[in-house]
């Protein structure tokens, strides 16, 4: 069964082999559905420049702790804080989507 219906656009059934009938259907097909290819990037944690990110963050404190406010204004300084470290001293893999479709199977893949 074809979803949604109004994608058949014609269909007859003719004779086949012995006395098997076959069915012809007449599809208008989208290429839509493919799913595009996703990275994600995510940081490494065990790989992390430890001596660096203390510093980084020995500096910082001084400068974080004497400014603000009030609280909003802290945790978002806080918050760049961290963001920034992150960037600066976490080094970051990029994971991608395995293209192939999902119904490949170990016996299916040796094959290829």
């Amino acid at each position: 069964m074809f979803r949604p219906e109004s994608s058949v656009t014609s269909s007859c059934i003719v004779h086949g082999v012995s006395d098997h009938l076959a069915v012809i259907l007449e599809v208008e097909w989208e290429d839509t559905c493919t799913e595009p290819e996703v990275e994600r990037v995510f940081p490494v944690y065990n790989k992390t420049d430890a001596s660096g990110l203390q510093t980084f963050l020995r500096d910082k404190f001084v400068v974080w702790a004497s400014n603000g406010s009030n609280v909003e204004e802290i945790w978002n300084n806080f918050k760049n804080i961290v963001y920034e470290s992150i960037e600066r001293f976490l080094p970051h893999k990029t994971l991608r989507k395995n293209s192939e479709p999902e119904y490949y199977n170990k016996e299916i893949k040796r094959l290829k």
